[in-house]
């Protein structure tokens, strides 16, 4: 197990990723390329910045892809919102989503601010 694996705000992240995966398959096939491409791309990029993020030399570099990972986050929700209004997701879903962002969310800037607190 890679030791990014290990955090727990990965693992999350990577839960999230899967259910973005799993709610984007009902879209209509017009939102490949938009809604369904965005919202994978931004949920895996708040996963992938934690994991690379791990990797670097510094805890201010590590600090600097869990911004990164928050942005993501915070684009991912937008999405959720969006396509809620748009009726590709229900209530409950956007919810769901939105719980798990919370959740997320919260982990990142607890993270981010020991890591800051250290460097």
């Amino acid at each position: 197990m890679a030791i990014f694996q290990r955090l727990k705000a990965w693992q999350k992240a990577h839960n999230l990723t899967l259910c973005i995966y799993e709610v984007t398959q009902d879209f209509p096939r017009d939102e490949r390329y938009g809604l369904i491409s965005q919202m994978r791309r931004a949920a895996y990029s708040v996963a992938s910045n934690i994991a690379e993020g791990h990797s670097r030399a510094t805890d201010k570099d590590f600090a600097n892809f869990i911004s990164h990972a928050q942005g993501s986050l915070a684009e991912l929700e937008y999405f959720s919102l969006l396509s809620r209004d748009l009726n590709l997701l229900s209530e409950d879903t956007h919810k769901k989503i939105g719980r798990q962002a919370d959740e997320i969310g919260r982990m990142l800037a607890t993270l981010r601010a020991k890591l800051l607190k250290n460097s």
